[in-house]
């Protein structure tokens, strides 16, 4: 449950619509706590499913930003812009609307799965004021992602293997049997928690109910990505960012260490943290131990 800090939402203008921002300020300001920037994931997701890393804002005496990217969620959507109106340059684009709308020069960025890419995006450009990246269960490229969904997706029980194949041969990747196969790559590489948190719930809720973002960048889940973003990648620019960088993931992520190694390697200020026991979501599973990792990252960095 969260703290009761001050929490502030605002509509920021951006193209011809607007994003929907969400602002939790401390209870205790710390006079050096930069803000914090969360990017959620999908793309299309919405930031419910990572509300709770707000906590960081009380924990840590900083600002946290979430906001609801473009197409989704709380901020204007667009079911009918062009196919390719949906690029990682927009996301960009929207980010440093926000930013500067907020009046902030100097902070934090944290991005969970696309968030994470998008983090990457907004670090390669050496934006001034970017202090410090926290990429967070996200690949260097979705070449290296669909390799990795592919190899967990043959460790899937036989029947749901075969289930998987014949309704994505037969197109047909809305049937019950279809989507009772995904909740099984779900349950063992996305979030291992039984009950699902409502948060998660919240996210995919308004993502099924408004999916043009998330089909169109990425495709009907997961492991059959279609999308824009297929052939994504960062990895040649890596050496382009600057900022010192923490990459985090869970020991059964789907966002295995081959897509995100690519980080590390190539990152010059780079290190790595896995927590054993978690997934893809691991700041709902490991919520605690997550915040106390990236708190102690933008605490180091903060000055």
């Amino acid at each position: 449950m969260l703290s009761a800090m001050l929490v502030e939402t605002q509509m920021v203008p951006f193209l011809d619509g607007e994003t929907w921002v969400r602002i939790s300020r401390p209870d205790a300001p710390r006079p050096d706590a930069l803000p914090l920037f969360v990017l959620h994931g999908g793309p299309g997701m919405a930031h419910d499913y990572v509300r709770n890393i707000a906590e960081l804002a009380d924990e840590t005496g900083r600002d946290v930003v979430h906001y609801d990217q473009i197409g989704c969620g709380r901020s204007t959507h667009l079911p009918d812009a062009p196919r390719d109106f949906w690029t990682p340059a927009l996301f960009v684009d929207e980010f440093h609307a926000v930013r500067s709308a907020l009046g902030v020069e100097r902070y934090h960025v944290l991005g969970q799965s696309w968030g994470g890419m998008l983090g990457a995006e907004i670090a390669v450009r050496q934006p001034d004021g970017l202090v410090s990246l926290s990429i967070c269960n996200s690949p260097a490229s979705m070449e290296l992602w669909m390799a990795a969904a592919a190899l967990l997706r043959s460790e899937l029980p036989e029947d749901t293997q075969r289930a998987l194949d014949r309704h994505e041969a037969a197109g047909t990747v809305t049937d019950p049997e279809y989507l009772a196969a995904t909740q099984e790559f779900y349950r063992r590489h996305v979030c291992r928690l039984t009950p699902t948190p409502q948060d998660f719930l919240d996210s995919e809720a308004q993502m099924e109910a408004e999916p043009t973002v998330y089909h169109t960048m990425n495709g009907p889940n997961e492991f059959h990505v279609l999308g824009t973003l297929k052939s994504w990648s960062v990895e040649d620019r890596l050496d382009q960012i600057t900022a010192p960088t923490l990459v985090v993931a869970g020991e059964f992520d789907e966002a295995t260490p081959a897509t995100w190694k690519p980080f590390v390697d190539r990152i010059p200020d780079a290190r790595e943290h896995v927590f054993a026991g978690a997934s893809h979501c691991t700041h709902l599973e490991q919520p605690a131990e997550f915040r106390a990792v990236i708190a102690s990252f933008l605490t180091e960095h903060d000055r």
